[in-house]
This record gives structure tokens, sequence and C-alpha cells, in this order.
């Protein structure tokens, strides 16, 4: 039953508030005449502590409020693949249709069309048994996505009368008796956000998530189902690694949250996104993508709201069976909005003036991350990866959103201003980077290649002392280095320009198969256990050097396929071969 009250004061976006009677945490209210939507976010008997998802400028004192009597949900159902949706899911570009680029405050709009009519084919027969999760039928929503309509969470029965046919989301396709009565059914359901969806069964995950990226996948792997953070500060490329990241992974749903951002950075995203092509398909990539776009210009309790919703999507289709990965850019500015709240509501402020709850809040959301047997008796298995990018301010990862994402995380790519202003991109910092989820990258990668752990350590290790000599290099100069260590450098530079650099831009590099990631790695090792025994006998560096053979290696993987991989096998070998006879090494 829905409560009145009225506005007592006003104190930015937030709305103090006298009701008749008691409302409930998390309710949704409508503020004043303007109607403008906020949730509870305190309570103090009949006084309730509203959070505006508007401006709140022009309301007073005395105005009315109503609780709805329900908290944010978002609604479920075809319509929203491809769609552009703010962070309490109303369509951006309808609302653009209904009131031009400014929206009016109070202007809302059901998430869902209600007017379109889907093509709607039942996958059960009257008289079937069926449960929460169940798959009552289909709907092609887009070519490149097949929508799978279940029976909601909690509800179960018996199939009384189902049609096909053409539906809007609200008309009732069916019927579904249960104990307490007849249930209708459509092709719409509903969920509170910051509540996650049930499952049957949390599984271990077993495969990792491949993007196509060679520092990701080789040495700092996610998980399908897995969390991972990409903090870095201003221009170290988080946005166009986490869009490589939608474009390329091996994920049937990508979901991309712009939680906070800058406006022209969300709108660029806005505009050039729909016109990517997907590798998959050869469609359009926003076929399988929904972009939740809550910009810094918006008011922060909207901004909080936003990742939760993205979220509540992904457990959705999860539920249907897909893999889905979803992007939120960035947590920085989610809890940024947490910090204003709870400012806000005179609450005492922790580390940095955020919230003293800000690492259960931050817990709360990577946890809902995982790899699982839905609900349902066909026994689904679906996925979610979770990936935050995190603006630390000054690439401080000391700051409190950082430490305390890492606590909840299993990948950490760090990104480099120094390697971003040196244009090496993805900017990942390969010493300060790491994963948990090497026991299921190892078990797959072997699978492809059974020397890949051994080699990947390998080039860690390379890399790593590399970094160490490059400090007594700067001291010293790099030519009063044995050659041993000359070489180590050598090695770190290819590398980094033959492997761990990926152009975004290039036609062939912007993506590498995990094959051809393998043949890379295991030929750049090759060539070092092939000119390391030839340095200790003597051959200066500057000859090894020389070799045609070194930009060769560098330049492979600009090349299609890895044909052009096994051809320079040979070239190493020759000429190792020639330079040893030139120096009488045997």
């Amino acid at each position: 039953m829905s409560l009145v009250g009225k506005i007592e004061r006003i104190n930015g976006s937030l709305v103090v508030s006298q009701f008749e009677g008691e409302p409930k945490m998390g309710d949704l209210i409508e503020v004043g005449n303007l109607k403008l939507m906020g949730e509870i976010v305190r309570l103090s008997n009949e006084i309730a502590y509203i959070q505006c998802y508007e401006a709140t400028s022009g309301l007073k004192p005395g105005e009315p409020v109503l609780d709805t009597g329900m908290p944010l949900m978002a609604e479920l159902g075809p319509g929203l693949m491809g769609a552009i949706v703010d962070g309490i899911e109303r369509s951006e570009t309808d609302l653009w249709e209904l009131t031009g680029p400014f929206v009016s405050r109070g202007t809302n709009i059901s998430p869902l069309n209600r007017d379109k009519k889907w093509i709607f084919e039942a996958k059960v027969n009257v008289g079937d048994r069926v449960s929460g999760g169940d798959i009552i039928g289909t709907i092609q929503e887009t070519a490149s996505f097949e929508h799978r309509i279940m029976i909601p969470p909690g509800q179960s029965g018996v199939i009384k009368s189902i049609n096909s046919g053409e539906y809007s989301v609200t008309e009732i396709i069916g019927e579904l008796e249960t104990d307490s009565g007849i249930i209708n059914l459509t092709l719409m359901q509903r969920w509170a956000v910051r509540r996650p969806r049930p499952i049957r069964e949390r599984l271990p995950l077993n495969q990792p998530l491949m993007t196509g990226q060679r520092v990701v996948d080789t040495f700092f792997p996610v998980a399908k189902g897995g969390a991972a953070a990409i903090p870095g500060g201003f221009g170290t490329g988080k946005t166009v690694t986490l869009q490589q990241i939608s474009k390329w992974a091996d994920a049937d749903i990508i979901i991309l949250v712009g939680c906070g951002e800058r406006g022209n950075e969300m709108a660029d995203v806005v505009a050039h996104f729909p016109e990517i092509s997907d590798p998959r398909s050869g469609r359009k990539l926003i076929e399988r993508t929904i972009i939740v776009a809550n910009v810094s210009n918006m008011p922060v309790s909207a901004r909080e709201a936003s990742i939760y919703m993205g979220i509540t999507l992904g457990e959705y289709y999860r539920d249907m069976g897909y893999d889905v990965v979803v992007l939120a850019d960035s947590t920085s500015r989610w809890a940024e909005a947490l910090r204003d709240i709870s400012g806000r509501l005179e609450e005492i402020p922790a580390e940095a003036g955020f919230p003293a709850y800000l690492a259960d809040r931050i817990a709360e959301i990577y946890e809902r991350a995982g790899r699982v047997q839905t609900l349902g008796t066909d026994e689904r298995l679906g996925s979610l990866t979770l990936i935050g990018a995190v603006s630390p301010p000054g690439s401080d990862f000391s700051e409190p959103v950082t430490t305390n994402t890492l606590r909840f995380i299993g990948t950490f790519w760090a990104l480099d201003s120094e390697l971003a202003y040196r244009r090496h991109f993805p900017a990942i910092n390969w010493l300060r980077s790491f994963t948990r989820y090497m026991g299921v990258a190892s078990e797959w990668w072997s699978a492809q290649d059974r020397e890949w752990e051994e080699m990947r350590a390998k080039a860690l290790s390379l890399l790593e002392e590399a970094s160490q000599i490059e400090e007594t290099a700067r001291i010293i100069g790099e030519k009063a280095l044995p050659d041993e260590q000359r070489l180590v450098l050598l090695m770190a530079e290819m590398f980094r320009e033959g492997f761990l650099v990926q152009n975004s831009f290039h036609e062939v590099d912007t993506y590498c198969e995990a094959e051809k990631q393998a043949k890379l790695l295991k030929i750049m090792i090759e060539f070092y256990n092939t000119v390391n025994p030839l340095i200790r006998k003597g051959i200066p560096i500057e000859k090894v050097r020389e070799l045609k053979i070194v930009k060769t290696l560098m330049r492979l993987k600009e090349n299609r396929g890895v044909e052009p991989i096994n051809s320079a096998r040979l070239e190493i070998q020759y000429e190792t071969d020639e330079l040893a006879k030139e120096y009488e090494v045997k």
C-alpha cells in the first residue's frame, strides 16, 4: 500500500520527508509536484531520507511525496538488447525523442517498449510442470541473439495455457496454475537491482575468458565468471582496453556500464559502438550489447544505482545460460557517489572521506560475478564476468577504492602512466599486475601447448630481471654491462615490442588468437635459448642485435596466421648457425 508524506527539508539531492506511516528502506519514492524519482536511504520512524535520482532545484518544503512500496526494479524482457539506457533503465534514445537533448525532470518512461510486438515461440505444452528458471519459449530479439523467456524465480506449477504468436511485453502469453492460484505469464519480469538473482549452485571456474589481448590472455588471464579490476590514471587507456575486451571477448552478451565518466567520452562510445562489427557473427556488435550510460553530470544517486542495474541485467542473461561480461567504467566514480550520499546523510567518514562501509559495498558488487548452474530443470550453465575500471587520483594505487577492490578480485591489470607516455598500449605493467586464476588458465592453455606455463614463467622472469638491470644501466650505462645482461635487456625489448604492445587500430594486430599467442611466446623463448649459449662463448651482443631475425620477431604479430612464425624458426637456426661459423663457435 502506498504511503503519502510531505517534504520537510532539502539538502542538495537529499530530501527529508515526513510520512503518515512507516515506509521501508530502499523504497522508490515520487518526490514533489514534479514526481522526481528517489530512493529511501535512511529511516527514523516516520522520517525518511530520500536520495533523488534527478536534480532537486525548484522543490519546496511542503510538497507531497509518494512511497510506491517497491524498491528500484529492473524490467527484464525483450527490447533491451542493443539499447542505451541510463542508471535507472530509462531508454536514452526514447528520452531524446520525447524531450529533446535536455531531458525534462520528472520524465518517467517505461524501460521496455509496451507497444512493440515480439514473435514468441512456445517451448512447453499445456500440462507441463515448470518451476522458476525454466524456459517456456524463445524470441529472436536480434539476428545475433535469442531471448529465452523464463518462469520468474520463486514460482512453480503446471502450465494451464500457452500460446505462440506476436505479443507485447505486457500481454498474456499463458497461464500458470500454482498452489496459490492462477498466475498470468508475460514476456517481462521485474527484479530488485540490489538483490542478487537466485541460482541453483555456484560452480568452480574452469576456463579463461579469452580476449585476444596478449598481455591479458597470456600473462594475466581472468576466468569466465571471475572478477577483475583495471586501475589507472587519466590517459592510461582504461576505456580503450575495456572496449577491446568488449569487442573480442568470447562472451555471448556484453554489458557496458558508463558510471560517472565524462559526457564527451561516453558520447564517443555511444556514437561509435553501434558501428563496430561483431567478429563472431559479422553483424553489428551492438546487437548483443547493452550500454548503461550514466555520466558525471547526472545526479550521484542514479550513478550509484547504475552498476547494480548493469549487474542485474547481466544476471538475467546469465540465467538464460549465456556467458556475460559486465564492464564497469568506473567504480571510482561509483564510490565517489557513495561518498557524496554518505556526506549528505552526515555519516562519520572513514579514510579519504569514504563511508566506513565502502569495502562491504565493493564486496557486494564483485561477489555477484561467478559461474553458476541456473535455476530450472534443464541444468543450464551460465557465467557473469565482472571487470571494473578504477580511476585512482594521481595513479595512487594505495587510495581506498583500489586497495579495497584488491581484496575481492582475482585479476589485477595495473595500468602505468609511464608506459602510456611511451605509447606502449595496453599500458598494463607486468611487474604490478597479477592473476589468481593461473590454475584455471594453465589447464586450458596446456591443452594448446604443454610448455605454455614454463614459457610464460620464463618470459616474466626475463622481464623482471630486465627491470632490475635497467636500474643499474641508468647509472653506469648499458655498454658497461656484461653481454649476458645486455641480452636480457634485448629480450625485454623484443617482448615489449613484439608481444606486449598491441595496436587496437591495426587490422591484424587488434586481435590475436590463442594459437598465435602461444607460438609467438614460444619462438621468442627459443630465440633466447639459442643465442644465450653463443653470448656465453664470446660472441658480442652487438652481432646478435644486428641479426635480421630480431626485427622479424618483433613484427611477426602483424602477420596473419601462424605460418610466418614457423618460417621464422628456420631463419633463427640459419642466422645463428652462420654467426657461430663466423666466430668459429661450436
